[in-house]
C-alpha cells in the first residue's frame, strides 16, 4: 500500500493563489514579512507587481486590504492566524467586516500544531473571535485539495472571508474530482453510533479514530464541516437525529469554536447530547507538532480513546 501524501495547507494556500493569478488580474496579495512562512512568497516570485509587503504592521495591513477593495481589487490579506485575527481584530471588524468589503484573509499557523513557536503563536481562539463579526464567512479546509478550492471558492464569492491553514503537513484524503462549495459539509463516513463532526487538520484524525472504533463495534459516522460560518445545520441535524450523539473536534479551544457552533444549532433545533473535544480552557506550549496533538488528545488515537470512554 503507498503512503499517503501529506502536504500543509498554507502551501496549498500559496499554490492556489498563483493559480487564479493566472486567469484574474484583479487578485492582489498582501503579507506582513512572512511571505516565506505563509507561502505568499510562491505567488510574489510569480507576480512580484501584485504582491505587497506591509512589514510588520498587521493592522495596518488589513486597512490597505480595505482600500484595495473598494477600488476593484480583491486582496489576499496574509499572516500567521494569531495576528491575522488576535492583533487586527478591531481593523478586521471594523473596518472589513462593518462595511462588508471584499476583503479574503489568509491566516496560516493556526492551532496547536504550530508546535515550536509555543502558545504565543498558537492560536486557538480565532474562529471564536471571528464567528462574533457578522457576515464573516469561516472556512477551516482539511486538505491540499479541499484548500485549494476553498481559495478558489473565496475569490468567487462577494464579502470578507477567514481562511485558517496550518503548519503541519496534513494527509491528502480528498480525490482530485472533489466538489467543493461554501456552507456544505461533507459526508466522510456513514455511521449509525454517534456522529463525529471534525473540522481542518482534525479530519483526517476522525476518520482513524473512526476505524478503530469499528475494530471495537462501534459504527462512527464522520462529518467534515469545512465552513464554519455559515454552518451547515441541516447535515449536523440529520446526523443527530440518526445517531442521538454528537462528538465535535477541533484543533481550537471547546470555547466558541466548531463545538458551540455544532451546539447552538442542536441545543435549539434538535436537542442532542454533545460533547467537545480540543483545546480544554488552556494555553498550548511549546513542542513538536505531532507530540503536541498527542499530548492533547487530539490524534486519531486520542480521539480515539475518548470517543470510546464517552460511548461506554
Amino acid at each position: 500500500m503507498s503512503e499517503v501524501k501529506k502536504i500543509a495547507t498554507r502551501e496549498s494556500y500559496g499554490n492556489a493563489l498563483v493559480e487564479i493569478g493566472k486567469e484574474h488580474d484583479d487578485l492582489v496579495v498582501l503579507d506582513a514579512d512572512l511571505a516565506a512562512a505563509t507561502k505568499t512568497g510562491i505567488f510574489k516570485k510569480e507576480f512580484p507587481d501584485r504582491h505587497i509587503d506591509c512589514g510588520i504592521a498587521e493592522a495596518n495591513m488589513m486597512g490597505i486590504a480595505a482600500g484595495l477593495s473598494t477600488c476593484g481589487k480583491v486582496p489576499f490579506a496574509s499572516t500567521f492566524a494569531m495576528f491575522a485575527a488576535g492583533r487586527a481584530f478591531e481593523q478586521v471588524r471594523n473596518t472589513i467586516g462593518y462595511p462588508h468589503l471584499n476583503v479574503k484573509i489568509g491566516a496560516t499557523h493556526a492551532g496547536i500544531s504550530v508546535g515550536e513557536d509555543g502558545a504565543t503563536h498558537q492560536c486557538n481562539e480565532d474562529i471564536a473571535l471571528m464567528r462574533t463579526i457578522p457576515g464573516m464567512t469561516i472556512i477551516n479546509p482539511c486538505d491540499d485539495i479541499e484548500a485549494k478550492a476553498a481559495v478558489k471558492a473565496a475569490y468567487e464569492m462577494e464579502g470578507p472571508v477567514y481562511l485558517r491553514f496550518g503548519r503541519l503537513a496534513a494527509p491528502v484524503i480528498n480525490k482530485e474530482d472533489y466538489q467543493f462549495e461554501i456552507g456544505k459539509g461533507v459526508m466522510m463516513r456513514e455511521g449509525s453510533d454517534v456522529t463525529i463532526v471534525a473540522t481542518g487538520l482534525m479530519v483526517s484524525n476522525a476518520l482513524e479514530a473512526a476505524e478503530k472504533l469499528a475494530a471495537d463495534g462501534i459504527n462512527a459516522e464522520v462529518i467534515n464541516i469545512h465552513t464554519i460560518k455559515p454552518l451547515d445545520e441541516d447535515m449536523i441535524i440529520n446526523s443527530a437525529k440518526k445517531t442521538g450523539k454528537v462528538i465535535t473536534v477541533e484543533e481550537h479551544s471547546v470555547i466558541g469554536g466548531l463545538g458551540s457552533a455544532v451546539c447552538d444549532v442542536l441545543s435549539e433545533k434538535c436537542p442532542t447530547s454533545v460533547t467537545k473535544l480540543g483545546v480544554n480552557d488552556m494555553f498550548g506550549h511549546s513542542g513538536p507538532a505531532l507530540e503536541l496533538l498527542k499530548e492533547f488528545k487530539l490524534d486519531g488515537e486520542g480521539i480515539y480513546s475518548q470517543v470510546k470512554d464517552i460511548m461506554a
